[in-house]
């Protein structure tokens, strides 16, 4: 084996100790939405405050341990920042359950918020998304996009961690819908899937600009919209029909659609001259 390969290898090794393990990652979190949510938790229902008080208490110890890989890049020591991340999990949860109220309000086959926190992608995406931005808003490096990403590859839904979303905020179906970092999304929200809210500009010069849009109260996306830029604003209350292209702001109380023609032909019985091509 050549030396030189080997050498970067053993280098690449021994910078892997800033780096989160990926399965322990995985493990704290799905173990706290099972903490946050019994309707996800695999385990066996905890039978008392007291129980689930320490059990809580353990998780974020496992979040203190994580970040000791980042200890040099955070603003503060590694329990510190998971105690900091601790003390905002009642209003996360808050934010969530107003999350599954509204989709089992909004979505005719749901039968109720119980269902959707225990099956819906669109409610798991967005509760990673609302964990992992408390750890991007607390200056947390990597592991809220590891965090992203992991929602990202069992739903088909890529939320960006330094997105802003209110709540409620509601996904349906969702596969494909991809939210970007800068964009702002407000409440009562509903997005389905294959919308993207994407930057008209990538060239990594504009990092550090808004290059996403804002999406106002009360607003309803259809299936495959698209809506780019950082100055786009969608107005409260508007309806975005499906495979829309908008690159520019529109009011409040707007309705955009995409005009397309569909020829429908009755027949009765096979029309000759049919060809397939396989």
């Amino acid at each position: 084996m050549d030396s030189v390969f080997l050498t970067d290898l053993a280098a690449a090794h021994g910078a892997s100790a800033s780096h989160v393990p990926a399965a322990a990652a995985v493990a704290w979190l799905d173990e706290l939405l099972g903490l946050l949510f019994p309707e996800r938790n695999v385990a066996a229902a905890l039978p008392d405050a007291g129980a689930i008080g320490a059990a809580l208490a353990r998780n974020t110890t496992k979040l203190g341990a994580l970040l000791t890989a980042f200890q040099a890049q955070l603003p503060v020591a590694p329990d510190q920042l998971a105690a900091a991340f601790a003390a905002t999990l009642p209003a996360t949860r808050a934010a969530l359950l107003a999350d599954a109220d509204f989709l089992a309000g909004t979505d005719p086959a749901a039968t109720g918020a119980a269902e959707v926190i225990g099956t819906y992608p669109g409610f798991y995406a967005t509760a990673v998304y609302r964990l992992a931005h408390t750890l991007h808003g607390l200056g947390v490096p990597r592991l809220p996009r590891l965090l992203t990403e992991l929602a990202h590859a069992r739903t088909g839904i890529d939320l960006h961690p330094g997105a802003r979303i209110g709540s409620p905020f509601g996904i349906d179906h969702g596969t494909g819908l991809v939210v970007g970092a800068t964009a702002v999304i407000g409440r009562f929200v509903v997005l389905y899937q294959g919308v993207t809210l994407g930057a008209i500009q990538v060239e990594k010069a504009f990092a550090h600009q808004k290059r996403h849009p804002t999406i106002e109260d009360h607003v309803v996306i259809y299936a495959g919209a698209t809506i780019l830029g950082g100055n786009t604003v969608v107005g409260a209350h508007s309806i975005i029909g499906g495979n829309v292209w908008l690159t520019r702001s529109v009011p409040a109380f707007s309705r955009v659609y995409h005009r397309a023609q569909v020829e429908v032909r009755s027949v009765e019985g096979p029309v000759e001259g049919l060809m397939f091509e396989i």
